[in-house]
Parts: structure tokens; sequence; C-alpha cells
């Protein structure tokens, strides 16, 4: 029992801190009441493996009438020919594709981490999803760290040296964890194509600001496939999903199941199509405010002394601001993520492009990446952001007493208690 009193109070006790918080991991975000309804409900309690309609257990008959809603709305929202809503993550939506793409042995050509690219994207050397789960060898776009984006005209000479040697690119992937700006899609892609590659996106950061019809639009400028993760900047439950075209609907159908899936969490697939409805009716004044929120964050954060990343190019065209803080009396991003957890202000820290061959690593790496979609869910504004970088200011810049400030962030979010841009029932 007493375990089981700890379990409940650690419980109690974390939801009572993130009412109290400023949340800016650029990776969360808060479901609404109606999402949480169906997140507690008896479809948690089931299993409906397959495909709707055709499945391997007998009780799916409602399971699969909110499946196909669900899916129905996915490809509304994403306009997309097929989406596939049973991936249980971002990372299982990738695996999905690598397995429906690619063969064990065979090369992708994706981001490195420290230029922003997912760990599921990964060599075997790190641990990677792409290496050490499906075998696969992980080439490097050419980046740019001035513009932070991809290099198109080395990346082309690279991969024209790579196709000459023998070394052929199956996959191209574009996307990120730290992803400020649009990558070129339409570029790089008609090279995929001319070699006879597929071409992959995966907008598990960007995803809402996708389907709201800003950042930009991968399936029309030449993916084949884009992954997402429904919970970062589209603000569902933690979960994945597919969206392609109907010509590759029964290889990324088989490579999910059975290959990827058997049960695939009915209750947060119930949220999720909840989530789409919410973001048809709520979507673009979302995101609009997230985009606007953000921009607002890198200039007050740069009038206040900080090293935001890409002034020349206007800091971000994405929910996400990033901070060199080498720079900054603590010294790297652990050290500011500790002095601003202890503000209760929570951020995390990232490598930056130039880290590794400076000897920084993850665990001390050159930055912190923020994030604006919770704090706009929360209904924060243009000056909520400058008062936000106000506190950061305090104790990254000027050395404030953490718990000091942690007492005006307190305060400061005490009134933004309710989730916005969703169902009020």
């Amino acid at each position: 029992m007493d375990q089981y009193e700890a379990i409940l109070s650690n419980l109690s006790k974390h939801e009572e801190l993130f009412s109290t918080v400023i949340p800016l991991i650029a990776s969360e975000n808060v479901t609404s009441p109606a999402m949480r309804r169906a997140l507690t409900s008896d479809f948690g309690h089931r299993y409906a493996e397959g495909w709707p309609t055709e499945r391997v257990y007998a009780g799916c008959t409602y399971i699969d009438q909110v499946e196909l809603i669900c899916s129905e709305l996915g490809r509304e929202v994403f306009n997309a020919e097929f989406v596939d809503v049973r991936p249980i993550s971002g990372v299982v939506a990738n695996l999905i594709m690598y397995t429906a793409f690619t063969k064990p042995g065979e090369r992708i050509m994706a981001l490195s981490t420290p230029c922003g690219g997912h760990i599921s994207h990964g060599r075997t050397v790190n641990h990677g999803t792409a290496g050490a789960v499906h075998g696969l060898k992980v080439q490097y776009w050419e980046f740019d760290s001035e513009s932070y984006n991809i290099d198109v005209d080395r990346t082309a000479s690279k991969i024209r040296r790579l196709e000459e040697r023998g070394k052929h690119i199956n996959l191209y992937l574009f996307g990120g964890s730290l992803y400020l700006f649009p990558s070129p899609v339409k570029e790089l892609s008609e090279i995929a194509k001319e070699y006879g590659a597929k071409v992959g996106y995966d907008a598990a950061h960007v995803a809402g600001l996708i389907a709201a019809g800003f950042f930009q639009d991968p399936l029309r400028e030449g993916a084949d496939c884009m992954t997402l993760s429904t919970h970062k900047t589209f603000f569902g439950p933690q979960r994945g999903l597919i969206t392609s075209f109907e010509e590759h609907a029964e290889e990324l159908k088989r490579a999910a199941f059975p290959a990827m899936l058997s049960s695939h969490h009915l209750n947060t697939m119930a949220a999720m199509a909840i989530a789409l409805c919410e973001f048809k009716e709520y979507g673009e004044a979302y995101a609009r405010q997230t985009l606007d929120n953000a921009q607002a964050f890198a200039e007050a954060l740069h009038e206040k002394g900080f090293n935001v990343v890409c002034e020349e190019r206007g800091f971000t065209e994405s929910h996400q601001v990033a901070v060199n803080v080498v720079d900054t009396p603590l010294g790297d991003g652990r050290a500011v993520e500790k002095a601003l957890e202890a503000a209760d202000i929570m951020v995390n820290r990232n490598l930056l492009p130039g880290d590794v061959k400076a000897g920084r690593h993850y665990v001390h790496p050159g930055g912190i990446r923020l994030g604006t979609q919770e704090v706009t869910r929360l209904g924060m504004k243009e000056d909520e952001m400058d008062q936000i970088a106000e506190f950061m200011k305090k104790v990254v810049l000027d050395g404030d007493n953490p718990s000091r400030v942690r007492q005006e962030v307190n305060e400061f979010r005490g009134d933004y208690q309710r989730v916005h841009f969703c169902f009020d029932k």
C-alpha cells in the first residue's frame, strides 16, 4: 500500500507542478477535455488487430466506426489520398515507412543529430532506429549551419558521387527534431525520382503547421509519404500517423500490420479522432498564433541579450526557437536547462551544428530548444512571450535566484489554466 499511495501522490504532485510551470518543450502539448474522455474510455481495454472491418478480434463494431471516421478526418485534415491512423508513435510510423520502402542493408539520407535530425533517423553506431532496428545505412544531408537548412547544391553533388560509386540511396528522408525552416523537398525530390528513390518526410514537429496550410506541403512537393507524431504542433494524444497516396496504400498497410503493430491503443486512436475534429474547427487560428508567438519570442529573447540562432533569416518559420547558450554565464545547455527548471520554466537542452566538432555532446550541448505550441494552447499571445523571455533573462543572463523567479512564474501561470482551441464539452 505504501507503493500504491506513492504512485497516486506522485501523479497528483506532477499535475500540480504542471499547472504552475511555463511549458516550452517543443515536443509536447496538452489534450482537451474531450480527448481526455476518450483516453479513459473502454476502448483502452480492447484489441482490434488488422484493418477496420477486417479484424482478428470480435467486439470491434463501434471501434471500427470510430477508426473509419478517424481515417476520413485524417485524409481531410492532411489533404492525403491515404492515411493510416494505427501507428502508436512517430517512431513506429517511421519504422512502417522504412519497412514499406526499404530493405535492411539499403541506404537512406537524413539529417545528422547535431544538425537537427531525430534519433529515429540515426545510424547503428548512435543506436538510431533506422540503423539499429531496421538495419539501414544512413548518409547525411549536407547542412549549411548559417541558413540552418540542407545545402541543395552540395547535397546534389554528394548524391551523384555516391550513385557513381554504386552506393544507391533508396529513401530520401526530410524532417527533424530541431526544425526551424522548411526543407528543400521539391528540389531534392527531383533528384530522388531521377535515381528511382522514394521520398519520405517526418513531420513530427510541424504536422499541425502543415495541416493548417503553413510551413510547407510535402506531399505536393514530391514526398511519397509523410509520417508524424500527433502531440506537438498537432495537438492530439501521443501516437503516430502516416499519410501518403493510394499507390502506396497496400505496401504501407502490410508494413503496419502485422509487421509493426498488434493492438494499436484504441483509446488514443479515439482521442486522435476528436483532435482531428477540433483541428478542423480551430487548427488554422491555432497554428497562426503558434507561429506569431514563436516569432515574438525569438525577437524578445534576442532583444534581451540571448544569442538566438539565425537572426539574419528572421530566427524561425516554425514553432521552435533555438538559442546558443555557450557564451552565457551558465555555459552550456544542460546548466541552462537545470537553472530554468528550478524556476519552473521547462525547456530542453539541444545539440547545435558545430557542437560535436567543438567537443560538446548531448549531455552538455551548446544550445536549448524552445517551443511555443503548448503555451499557445493555454491561451498565451505575443505579450506573454515577452514576459517569458524576461523571466529567462533573469535566470540565465542576470543570475537571479531561480527560487525567487519561480514565484513570479507561478503567479504568471495562474492566469493560464484553460485549454484553448478546442470544444467546450
